[in-house]
């Protein structure tokens, strides 16, 4: 992992959370418990302060930064989806940030909030608790329901257990260059959203 001081910030890391060694992480940069970091994130504390409350997740492709002198923070249980940029946003407890979203500066999600895919969240709008909220420019739709919150939940404590498997398996290795006879099969322990409504 590249973890950089930055004019006299060092980045503090719980020992339980997971940052992978593709990951970036500068300066002024405080991550809780059971955090999990995907390869080629940057959390940029350089400017200002950005605090990772415990279980939160940043996975592949995200970018969290802002502009000078402010700090933001990511509650206990943030779900930041691949490739989404947070700048200057702060997010509320549990909430879940869609894949490729971009949520600008000044923002507040609020608590236990889906943020669909590809959404756009211009600078200072306050959306509230479970809220969610699709397109570009980005609207609440409606009210995140206990099924929406029962399955985001389910997702986020699968990225918490991920520090752990990562610290007690994860290893840089040579390729196969064949697949073995005896290939364990992946469980199928957690369905989309959708596969779940057609039960």
């Amino acid at each position: 992992m590249a973890i950089y001081q930055f004019k006299g910030f060092t980045p503090v890391i719980h020992p339980s959370s997971f940052i992978h060694p593709q990951a970036t992480v500068i300066g002024n940069v405080i991550i809780g418990k059971d955090c999990y970091v995907g390869p080629s994130a940057v959390i940029r504390g350089d400017w200002g302060e950005i605090i990772l409350k415990d279980g939160v997740n940043v996975q592949e492709n995200c970018t969290i930064h802002m502009f000078p002198g402010k700090s933001i923070t990511l509650q206990t249980s943030a779900h930041v989806g691949h490739g989404a940029v947070i700048h200057g946003a702060n997010l509320g407890e549990n909430c879940l940030i869609g894949m490729n979203s971009v949520i600008m500066d000044d923002c507040e999600i609020g608590e236990e909030s889906i943020v669909g895919a590809m959404a756009f969240i211009k600078a200072e709008t306050i959306i509230p608790k479970r809220s969610l909220v699709v397109g570009n420019p980005a609207k609440v739709i409606k009210q995140v329901s206990d099924e929406m919150i029962a399955w985001k939940s389910a997702g986020t404590k699968l990225y918490q257990q991920l520090p752990s498997d990562c610290h007690k398996t994860l290893k840089a290795v040579e390729p196969l260059r064949e697949i073995p006879k005896n290939r364990p099969k992946q469980e199928d322990f957690y369905q989309t959203l959708q596969e779940m409504k057609k039960q």
